[in-house]
């Protein structure tokens, strides 16, 4: 029997749309875990409960990627969700540690959600844009701070996180170099008022000379005649060259070294001789014609039983004679080489070294001996004049 086309046609359609048709596809996607529902449903919350999710507080709920309201009806499809469980976090900063719950993605968003006012500069480990991959998950935080640092004294304004002064001035660009030191310290944490001091040091070597004063060595000669010298050798100075190391801090010298020190030419010593070479002279002095064997100029001062300089009148003598004209004083160490020594003083006389002047010191001086009826007063150089005979115990310098 052949059957109308149009009629099996028409049947078929009847058919086809008597059937029901079929709920679209939900996909639910939890970590590893994958779950697919027929649905016509389209709240999220609705759609969770028939898959037999529990959302905890802090979970997050993605729509194809994007965050959406766990009660808003959803109007697109196809519809894959996307469950984004919340993480422990341990937050380390220099606070202390602190612990919270977030389904960020990223460190960084992690972060955000504290409320912490992140910069550039802040240091933040892992990365803020590393995945958040474990709970429990641990960042560590150390914010940065504003830092003034002063180099050859010029303010340079910067941010910095770093742990301590050198790390600190290496990321500005300013690091210490050689024998460059900071205030505070390179090692030392950033200051908490902020302030940072650099002083750039350098140092030369400079090459100088030095000249080296001789000594002079005295000898006795008996070719030259008594209370003259002789130069022998006249001396010469030695040299040296001195190694300094000049320092410079921000190019102002602060100090100079000796490291060492070389001898280039040694000192000389000048060798002079004074005269032993006695010889016995004739002169006439205010008229009197006297032998003499030594000459010397001395300063003249005078004395008497009551000008003595003391408060009392004293005629004694350190020889034990009583004191009057004739009689002189010299200073101690000459007065026991000279007791009794004859001389001639022009002006004076005639006199013999009798006593000691406990003032006569520091040069050539005579104090001349009077009775206070005869007193003279003295204050001026003259020419001593010593008499034969010579002693037996000669001083041959007298100083």
């Amino acid at each position: 029997m052949k059957l109308n086309r149009g009629l099996v046609l028409a049947f078929a359609f009847f058919i086809f749309a008597r059937q029901p048709a079929i709920p679209p596809t939900v996909t639910i996607i939890e970590n590893d875990k994958i779950i697919t529902l027929q649905t016509d449903e389209r709240v999220p919350s609705a759609l969770l409960d028939q898959a037999g999710i529990t959302i905890n507080s802090g979970d997050r709920i993605l729509l194809n990627g994007l965050p959406v309201s766990l009660d808003q009806p959803i109007t697109n499809s196809p519809i894959t969700l996307q469950v984004r469980r919340a993480a422990a976090i341990i937050l380390i900063t220099p606070e202390g540690e602190q612990q919270f719950q977030s389904s960020a993605f990223t460190v960084g968003e992690a972060l955000q959600e504290t409320g912490l006012g992140l910069s550039a500069n802040d240091k933040i480990d892992p990365p803020i844009h590393s995945s958040i991959s474990s709970s429990p998950f641990t960042i560590s935080y150390l914010p940065s701070q504003d830092l003034t640092i002063s180099v050859n004294g010029r303010p340079l304004q910067v941010r910095s996180s770093a742990q301590t002064v050198g790390e600190a001035l290496a990321e500005a660009g300013t690091p210490l170099v050689g024998l460059d030191y900071s205030v505070p310290a390179e090692n030392e944490t950033l200051p908490s008022d902020g302030q940072i001091r650099v002083v750039r040091v350098s140092e030369t070597v400079q090459l100088a000379q030095r000249s080296l004063p001789f000594e002079s060595d005295l000898q006795s000669s008996v070719d030259v005649p008594l209370d003259q010298t002789q130069i022998l050798h006249p001396g010469e100075s030695g040299l040296t060259v001195q190694r300094i190391r000049i320092r410079y801090e921000d190019g102002e010298e602060i100090s100079r070294l000796t490291e060492d020190e070389t001898m280039v030419r040694p000192p000389k010593t000048r060798i002079m001789a004074y005269g032993t070479k006695i010889e016995v002279k004739t002169a006439t002095v205010d008229g009197v014609q006297i032998e003499y064997w030594r000459a010397v100029q001395m300063y003249a001062t005078s004395y008497s039983p009551c000008r003595s300089g003391t408060d009392e009148c004293h005629s004694g003598t350190s020889s034990g004679k009583s004191l009057r004209k004739g009689m002189v004083a010299l200073r101690l160490d000459w007065y026991l080489a000279m007791q009794g020594q004859r001389m001639y003083i022009p002006g004076y006389g005639f006199g013999s070294v009798e006593d000691v002047c406990g003032g006569c010191k520091d040069k050539a001086w005579i104090d001349l001996g009077y009775s206070d009826h005869d007193f003279e007063t003295w204050s001026a150089p003259v020419t001593v004049y010593f008499l034969t005979p010579v002693p037996p115990n000669v001083i041959y310098v007298l100083e």
